[in-house]
């Protein structure tokens, strides 16, 4: 679903990462941080716990607040997950590796699907803990306070730093 007149290409285009390692990134990482248009305008950002499945983001929160008001006002965000931020000081530069998503936010209503995506993140953060899972979800979803959210990618980049990429070029001589 890329849309590239949309969205800026990579300046350094020859540190860019292929697609499926973007992805790898996106479902291995515990921890990403989603950006939202907060109040007045204001950029909001807010680290979130998410799994990346079937090319969505998802992600839990409390059924109200600025993250949940942000997105029922505009359903674009941004969302970015740092896999590596290595300072390297002798170099005066950072060895990292990251992704950011562009997309749009939706907020899932339906319990059968609330359900879903609960029990996967679960399975991700929980694992272990599955009937506690179970038995958290259901009274959430009972009580009307469970919120999942899906983050469905327009654009997908990733970018390494340089020292990444001279590490690999040597390493595959």
């Amino acid at each position: 679903m890329e849309n590239k007149e949309k969205f800026r290409p990579l300046r350094r285009s020859g540190q860019a990462l292929s697609r499926e390692e973007c992805e790898e990134i996106l479902a291995s990482q515990p921890t990403g941080i989603l950006a939202v248009t907060g109040d007045g305008g204001y950029p909001y950002t807010v680290p979130v716990n998410h799994i990346y499945s079937g090319g969505r983001i998802f992600f839990h929160c409390a059924t109200q607040g600025h993250k949940i008001d942000a997105i029922r006002a505009d359903s674009r965000v941004s969302f970015c997950v740092i896999a590596k931020d290595d300072v390297v000081p002798e170099k005066q530069t950072t060895a990292y590796i990251s992704v950011i998503v562009f997309g749009r936010a939706r907020i899932i209503e339906d319990d059968d699907e609330l359900r879903r995506v609960a029990l996967e993140i679960g399975r991700k953060f929980a694992a272990g803990y599955r009937a506690e899972c179970e038995k958290e979800t259901e009274d959430y979803i009972a009580r009307g306070k469970l919120c999942c959210v899906e983050i469905l990618p327009e654009h997908i980049s990733g970018k390494a730093g340089r020292e990444i990429f001279k590490a690999r070029q040597k390493a595959n001589q």
